[in-house]
């Protein structure tokens, strides 16, 4: 198992990113929460989580060691796989999901693409004593800047990767950029969206 990995970022997204060791390129997928506090950022360490297919060896990243550490609780929930999870932590905050579990919000999750209330309530039943004896440590995701030429197109690709088709997001994208002028992180212009849809 890779722990974590830490090197040059050569290509960053919202969705994923390479890194680079020694001249050898890592792909590495990462959540939302993740992009935002690396966006900004030339080297950085990822905590890593390697999931092994039959048809691939994918990756996963995290800034921090608790974001990991939930991703790796999630998927230990039946019917919860790797980019469920991702999918969740690019929705919630580590903090945020954990008290949404520990304190059974099971309409908390309804945010959150493909996560019914039957999936939540089996996420909660699963995770809430194991969650409450961790006590994970709270965080709250930096805040960080992309440049004005990137912004949009860094939404609506993050957005696709959350499963929502390209047109319908395209246009709510451009329409809460045209409500909120004043919008400048896409981790803030992601959730404006993922709220008119709600």
């Amino acid at each position: 198992m890779i722990a974590y990995l830490e090197g040059k970022l050569t290509y960053k997204s919202p969705t994923h990113v390479h890194m680079d060791i020694g001249g050898i390129a890592y792909e590495v997928h990462i959540s939302l929460n993740t992009y935002a506090r690396i966006e900004s950022l030339e080297n950085t360490r990822l905590f890593t989580y390697l999931v092994v297919r039959d048809d691939a060896h994918v990756l996963f990243g995290f800034s921090a060691e608790d974001e990991k550490e939930l991703f790796t609780h999630l998927i230990s929930v039946s019917g919860i796989g790797p980019n469920t999870a991702r999918v969740i932590l690019s929705y919630m905050s580590v903090s945020e999901a954990v008290n949404a579990i520990i304190h059974d919000n099971v309409p908390a999750f309804k945010k959150v693409k493909g996560v019914g209330p039957k999936t939540a309530q089996r996420i909660i039943l699963d995770l809430k004593d194991k969650l409450i004896k961790l006590e994970l440590e709270q965080h709250d995701p930096m805040h960080l800047q992309p440049t004005d030429s990137s912004l949009r197109e860094d939404a609506v690709t993050a957005l696709q990767a959350l499963g929502f088709q390209k047109a319908m997001i395209s246009k709510q994208v451009d329409k809460a950029l045209k409500d909120h002028p004043d919008l400048q992180q896409v981790e803030a212009l992601i959730k404006t969206v993922l709220r008119q849809l709600s």
